[in-house]
C-alpha cells in the first residue's frame, strides 16, 4: 500500500506538473492548431499516468478524472471553449482546480433559477452510510446472493460512488475557491426517457464535456450533408460511441485484459434507443398519445440497467475487477474507522475540547 501512494504522489505531481505548463501555454500562445500541437505531448502524458498505479480504484480514478475528462477539457481549451476557457485568464490555481477535478462551472445568469427540491432525500450525510452498508453487505455475502441482486448492487454501488466523488469535490472547491458547480447528478432513477436520463440527470460533466467536444461539432459537419432536421441523430450515435470508447479504455486500466468491445456496444446502444426515441416521440405526439410518467420511468430506468447487466457489467466481473474494487473499498473503509476515533481524539485534545 506504502508503495502505491508514493505512486499516487507521483502520478499528481506529473498531473500539476502538466496542468502549470498547459496554463502557460493557454496564455502565451492564440488558439488554434499550435496551442493544440502544444497539448499533444501532454494528451499522451495523461493517457500513460494510470498505467502506473496498481491499484483498481485509483487506476479507474485517474483514467475518468485525468485521461478522460482534463484531456477534453484541454481540447476544448485548445480552441478557447470548455470550461478553461475564460477572459481574462483563470489564475492557476484554478485552471489547476477545473481540469483535474470531474466537475463543470454553473453558467452565470442574470437571476438564478429556484432551488428544485429532490424527490429523494439523497445528499452526502445519507449517500455515505448507505454506500458503507451496501459494500459491507456486497463484500461479505457475495457468493450468496444472486447475480440479479448482486448486478442491482453494483448499479447502486455505481450511482452512489461517481455522486460521493463528484459531490465531494464540488463541496470542497466550493468552499476554497468560491466556485459555483454544477451538480454530479439530478435523480437519474426519475429519468422519464433514454435522452433525460443520459442528456440532464446522470453525470452531468461528461454530459456536456461529451455535448461539447462530440455532438455540436458532428451535427454542425452532418448538417451540411444531412441537412438540420437529420443531423442530430449522427452527433448523437458519435457521442454514444466515443463515451464507450473511452469507457472501453477505462476498463482496460482496470483489468489490463483483452478488450470484449461488450461496454462500447452498451454505449452503442444507448445511443441507438436515444434515436429510436426521437422517432417514436414524434408519431406520439402527431397522435397526441402520452405514456403515464410511471410507464415512461419503468421502460427507461428498465432498459438502462437490463442493457448494463448484459453488457456493462459482465467484463468486469470476468475479469475480477469487481472483487478487486470491493476488497480496495474495505480496506479503505476499515482503515477509516479505526484512525479516524484516534486523529478526532487527538485534534480534539490538541484543540481544548477535552482533556
Amino acid at each position: 500500500m506504502e508503495d502505491e501512494i508514493k505512486n499516487l504522489c507521483n502520478v499528481s505531481l506529473g498531473v500539476i506538473t502538466s496542468l502549470c505548463c498547459c496554463h502557460l501555454i493557454s496564455s502565451r500562445l492564440p488558439k488554434g492548431k499550435w496551442r493544440l500541437l502544444s497539448f499533444l505531448p501532454i494528451f499522451f502524458l495523461f493517457a500513460t499516468l494510470p498505467l502506473y498505479l496498481t491499484s483498481a480504484f485509483f487506476a479507474a480514478i485517474t483514467a475518468f478524472f485525468i485521461t478522460w475528462l482534463a484531456n477534453f477539457k484541454l481540447l476544448l481549451c485548445a480552441f478557447d471553449q470548455g470550461p478553461l476557457s475564460s477572459n481574462p485568464t483563470k489564475s492557476l490555481p484554478v485552471f489547476i482546480i477545473i481540469a483535474a477535478l470531474p466537475f463543470m462551472i454553473k453558467p452565470k445568469k442574470g437571476t438564478p433559477p429556484p432551488q428544485k427540491s429532490k424527490k429523494l432525500p439523497l445528499n452526502l450525510a445519507t449517500e455515505i452510510p448507505v454506500f458503507l452498508l451496501m459494500l459491507a453487505v456486497l463484500t461479505d455475502q457475495k457468493e450468496h446472493v444472486h447475480l440479479i441482486i448482486l448486478l442491482l448492487g453494483y448499479c447502486c454501488l455505481v450511482f452512489l460512488m461517481v455522486d460521493i466523488i463528484i459531490s465531494l469535490s464540488s463541496f470542497w472547491v466550493g468552499i476554497l475557491v468560491g466556485l459555483e458547480l454544477e451538480p454530479a447528478s439530478d435523480e437519474p432513477y426519475l429519468a422519464t426517457s433514454l435522452q433525460e436520463f443520459w442528456g440532464r440527470r446522470w453525470n452531468i460533466t461528461v454530459s456536456s464535456l461529451l455535448r461539447q467536444v462530440i455532438y455540436k461539432p458532428v451535427r454542425s459537419a452532418a448538417a451540411e450533408v444531412l441537412g438540420r432536421d437529420w443531423a442530430a441523430l449522427p452527433a448523437v450515435l458519435a457521442a454514444f460511441l466515443v463515451s464507450g470508447l473511452m469507457h472501453e479504455l477505462l476498463f482496460w486500466y482496470i483489468t489490463r485484459a483483452r478488450p470484449s468491445w461488450e461496454t462500447t456496444a452498451f454505449f452503442v446502444l444507448q445511443g441507438v434507443g436515444v434515436v429510436a426515441e426521437f422517432g417514436l416521440k414524434e408519431t406520439l405526439d402527431r397522435k397526441k398519445w402520452r405514456l403515464p410518467w410511471l410507464v415512461r420511468s419503468v421502460l427507461t430506468m428498465g432498459f438502462v440497467v437490463g442493457t448494463s447487466f448484459w453488457l456493462f457489467f459482465p467484463p468486469l466481473i470476468r475479469n475480477g475487477a469487481d472483487v478487486r474494487v470491493l476488497e480496495e473499498f474495505r480496506f479503505v473503509s476499515e482503515v477509516v474507522k479505526e484512525k479516524l476515533p484516534e486523529s478526532l481524539l487527538r485534534i480534539g485534545r490538541r484543540r481544548g475540547w477535552y482533556v
